[in-house]
């Protein structure tokens, strides 16, 4: 069928975004790793260019993905299951090694169960909606991931209300106001915010839910999606959680960032988990993660609970502090903490992109970040330290913000 005008319509649309240069379809290809050599770490080819770059806009926080181990693991059982699950997990899709990796994860958090998803993003949609009822209040913090916005608009509850970034006073009053008028109440939150890189003080946001949880007839829960946080985070890479001596409800994490692999996953108490699997649609109608991708995982979680993880995570934390320092230095702006997430703001978009095409010119990828991905005038570069960064390769990136 002909759909000149809709065509039409969606190029200007199109023209538009590659005019405020916001356009996230325009990606450019890694063509090639090149491992580190001792005094700097690994550098990236991109089609097109021949200088190799330094990543500075990776998840791998502890620099897992291309680790020989997590490689023999996923080959190993991919030779023995195949490069597909073949099923959905009800049916004949549920292999070894998602058993093994559910074991092991609800183990690393301490928690009764855990169960697999496709990604932390089809987790957090599962999660939320499966647990929302017509009497249900969802309270979220205005900054929270697109998973989070995206999955209270699928769950439609009774009440949807927003407290402003870390507003805990705000907070307070909407579980008081949705207690008037709801059963059930479910506060949601990223533990670390993704453009940010700063932590939700989960130790007074779970003080609050506590304090209002016998109001809600049905209780009040706490869900946090900590991807960010989880094998970046906390003295021993168990997250936001652990830095803040606090405890969720139902706590989403992913496989894809720290760990260097892929997936995602909820952890809590085992009703919750065997309800979900009796209800979430991305779980029961959609392929799990392949037994390559789960094993990789398997063996992340071996490094990480190794004298070699804390070696690591207590890299990343120097490596991090070293950049933050450096910018500061530099006399750009930026926010205090610890992630390895570190923002440097613009608060311009020509002046933002400008900035990225001269890192590129200098061998440095990294992203801008804009509207509407954050809010106006919070245009800034986001920056991801890794524990394969050295202390050559911080100075060599801070230089070319000169």
């Amino acid at each position: 069928m002909p759909h000149d005008r809709l065509a039409g319509i969606l190029q200007q649309q199109l023209d538009q975004l590659s005019a405020e240069r916001r356009r996230k379809g325009f990606e450019r290809v890694i063509t090639e790793r090149l491992p580190g050599d001792g005094k700097r770490g690994p550098r990236y080819r991109v089609a097109g260019y021949e200088q190799p770059f330094i990543r500075m806009n990776s998840n791998s926080y502890l620099g897992l993905a291309a680790d020989p181990r997590l490689i023999a693991a996923a080959e190993a059982a991919t030779h023995r299951f195949g490069v597909g699950p073949g099923a959905v997990r009800f049916i004949s899709g549920t292999l070894a090694p998602h058993v093994a990796l559910e074991q092991r994860l609800a183990a690393f958090h301490r928690r009764d169960a855990a169960m697999l998803f496709s990604s932390a993003y089809a987790a957090v949609l599962s999660v939320i909606t499966s647990l929302t009822t017509p009497d249900t209040a969802i309270i979220s913090d205005e900054l929270n991931h697109n998973c989070i916005i995206n999955a209270i608009r699928l769950a439609r509850p009774r009440e949807k209300l927003v407290y402003r970034h870390l507003d805990l006073e705000q907070l307070d009053a909407a579980l008081a106001q949705a207690s008037q008028t709801c059963r059930r109440a479910i506060v949601v939150t990223d533990g670390i915010f993704s453009m940010r890189g700063v932590h939700a003080p989960l130790d007074r946001i779970a003080a609050i839910v506590a304090r209002y949880d016998a109001t809600f007839a049905e209780n009040a829960l706490l869900i946090v999606d900590d991807s960010h946080g989880v094998g970046a985070f906390g003295a021993t890479g168990r997250g936001s959680e652990e830095y803040c001596g606090a405890r969720a409800d139902l706590l989403i994490g992913t496989l894809g960032k720290a760990f260097g692999a892929n997936g995602g996953y909820v952890v809590g108490p085992q009703v919750l988990i065997d309800s979900l699997r009796e209800t979430s649609p991305t779980y029961i109608y959609s392929n799990p993660i392949t037994a390559g991708e789960a094993s990789a995982a398997l063996a992340a979680l071996d490094i990480l609970e190794s004298t070699e993880g804390q070696e690591r995570l207590a890299h990343l934390r120097a490596m991090t502090a070293r950049f933050r320092q450096g910018l500061r230095d530099g006399g750009f702006e930026t926010l205090p903490g610890a992630h390895p997430v570190v923002p440097l703001f613009v608060r311009d978009p020509a002046a933002t992109a400008a900035l990225v095409d001269t890192l590129f010119a200098r061998g440095v990828l990294a992203t801008a970040i804009m509207y509407p991905v954050v809010p106006r005038g919070d245009d800034s570069i986001r920056f991801q330290i890794s524990a394969e960064h050295t202390a050559a390769d911080i100075d060599e990136a801070l230089a070319a913000l000169r």
